[in-house]
């Protein structure tokens, strides 16, 4: 299992590169300036940061009580980051609409592209963050 200080350590730098990436291409995609995608965004990856930290827990404990282990499998890290944005979906869509002041179906159009630019790269952040960092394997004794 990961420390505390690793888990904000991986949520803060997570968030931290995936706002410098998305930002700038939001606004130009959506054609909002980028003040307004900037807010969006920041509050969107405040939120998603404390869902990143409370999810990774969570998901760690089950693996660990369903296999003895945190170790992932290239299936168990597409059904991690599946999870983990249908989760973030589910959080994000009523606030983009209200601060956007668009309706839910918009919002959800736009959170959907945002989710596909997060699924591919909370895989890959994941799979890295794991390889810079790794953590000795764990066996939960019975």
């Amino acid at each position: 299992m990961r420390t505390t200080l690793d888990r904000i350590r991986h949520a803060i730098s997570f968030e931290a590169i995936a706002l410098a990436i998305i930002t700038p291409i939001g606004a130009w995609i959506f054609g909002l300036p980028l003040r307004e995608m900037g807010l969006v965004t920041l509050i969107s990856a405040t939120i998603a940061t404390f869902w990143n930290f409370g999810y990774n827990i969570l998901f760690d404990h089950a693996l660990l009580r369903l296999r003895r282990t945190t170790q992932k499998t290239v299936a168990l890290r597409v059904v991690h980051a599946v999870l983990f944005e249908v989760g973030l979906l589910a959080l994000l869509v009523p606030f983009i609409a209200l601060y956007l002041d668009v309706t839910l179906r918009v919002a959800f159009l736009m959170d959907v592209a945002f989710s596909a630019f997060y699924l591919v790269y909370a895989f890959a952040f994941n799979w890295a963050y794991d390889l810079m960092f790794p953590v000795a394997p764990t066996v939960q004794s019975q």
